[in-house]
């Protein structure tokens, strides 16, 4: 339950439930610092640094961009290059709505499904 303070909702495992609960069964994985999620197995969203980030590819990322989604992109240390991940920041809109989160979700989970495939 939202505390009405005017903060965001912690992610944490709860939060994270009740947020996607339109697609539901999912299960938690700890990783490098942060929090895998997954759903059949297939990892589709992660939590870094208290940010929520949802997988995507080629095929949703006219829709993830369209919605001001960022793709996680780092320098590399080695080469100075950027390499830009698979996961794009959750839209600020959906992080307190269910409804919303889950279309997104849906998106999420069909990209790694897809990348599960390719692998």
């Amino acid at each position: 339950m939202a505390s009405g303070l005017g903060h965001h909702q912690p992610m944490d495992q709860d939060h994270l439930r009740d947020l996607f609960e339109g697609v539901e069964p999912i299960t938690f994985r700890r990783m490098f610092g942060g929090l895998g999620i997954y759903r059949d197995g297939i990892i589709f969203a992660v939590v870094l640094r208290d940010k929520l980030m949802l997988k995507g590819d080629e095929e949703v990322a006219g829709d993830y961009e369209a919605a001001g989604m960022q793709r996680w992109q780092y320098v590399g240390t080695r080469h100075g290059k950027t390499v830009a991940m698979p996961y794009w920041t959750a839209p600020d809109s959906a992080m307190d709505d269910p409804d919303e989160m889950t279309g997104w979700a849906r998106k999420a989970i069909e990209a790694a499904r897809r990348a599960a495939a390719k692998a």
